[in-house]
């Protein structure tokens, strides 16, 4: 009875509509860092089959990547930050769009970069008293 009644439900994905208050750029950078990692492992290997795991994987993680900084883009940062903050906005451009560049390619370069724009964010986080507050992995 119930599979008849939600069978046409759709699904919804959120980050966390209970406003959780978790934060952390350390998401967005371990999922960047497994894009630098695969792209390694495939140019590593001769094996087709491992090759194309690889090429899958990393494009999982690529977008797993844009969706961690999307949720801080739209739901941690305020208003008041981008303007504490004037190059935050770019920022955020250049690593959802670095995300993609590095989703389509197999050069482990373009994920080091991707995790390049991430620490910048990260560094900017760690900045506001609301990160502080939020974050999980502190820097050292």
């Amino acid at each position: 009875m119930f599979a008849k009644l939600f069978a046409s439900a759709t699904v919804a994905h959120a980050h966390c509509d209970l406003y959780c208050a978790v934060y952390d750029p350390a998401q967005a950078k371990i999922e960047a860092l497994s894009v630098v990692k695969i792209a390694k492992k495939y140019h590593e290997s001769d094996d087709d089959v491992f090759r194309t795991r690889c090429i899958i994987l990393k494009e999982q993680r690529a977008e797993e990547t844009k969706h961690h900084l999307m949720v801080l883009w739209a739901d941690f940062f305020t208003p008041a930050h981008y303007e504490e903050f004037p190059q935050l906005q770019n920022l955020f451009w250049k690593a959802t769009n670095q995300a993609g560049v590095a989703k389509k390619s197999m050069d482990p370069a373009d994920g080091e970069q991707l995790v390049a724009y991430i620490d910048e964010i990260a560094d900017i986080f760690w900045q506001t008293d609301k990160g502080k507050q939020m974050g999980v992995y502190p820097p050292s």
